[in-house]
């Protein structure tokens, strides 16, 4: 079947899913655009991912604040309106920086992104997390934790 059109206001967001101390609404998943998937993120200071890879690209344009998004040997300061690509594979992280952020992220075609913030979402509860089940969920959606 072909993708139809939509549109995503604000009023019609769906509830953001709470990720490790991150807050990530599902603009487009992958079923809705079947191929890309786009995310708003939103985060407080010092909230984000370990490094990590999988094997979908992913690409993020800051909005908001500053991130420290780490890729291969180096990390960058991204303020708003900054844009960056991660191929997959790539080993990368992000860090909101002070004061917290926010970002739009886009995952490239069969990104299994939505599926793992979801899972998170219902399998970790809020506060620090189990480090191991996190691992698992990760594992499960295609995330490979670097270290």
């Amino acid at each position: 079947m072909k993708p139809q059109p939509f549109a995503v206001t604000p009023d019609a967001y769906t509830r953001a899913l709470n990720v490790v101390g991150e807050k990530i609404t599902v603009l487009a998943s992958n079923v809705v655009t079947q191929g890309y998937e786009v995310f708003l993120q939103q985060g407080e200071e010092g909230s984000g991912p370990p490094p990590h890879s999988h094997d979908w690209d992913e690409s993020f344009y800051i909005t908001r604040g500053t991130v420290e998004i780490g890729y291969d040997e180096q990390a960058i300061t991204a303020v708003a309106g900054t844009f960056v690509h991660v191929p997959a594979g790539t080993v990368h992280y992000f860090r909101f920086g002070s004061g917290g952020g926010e970002m739009i992220s886009v995952t490239s075609h069969d990104g299994r992104a939505s599926q793992l913030f979801s899972r998170i979402d219902e399998e970790i509860a809020p506060g620090p997390p189990d480090v191991e089940k996190l691992a698992a969920v990760a594992q499960a959606c295609g995330v490979r934790i670097a270290g």
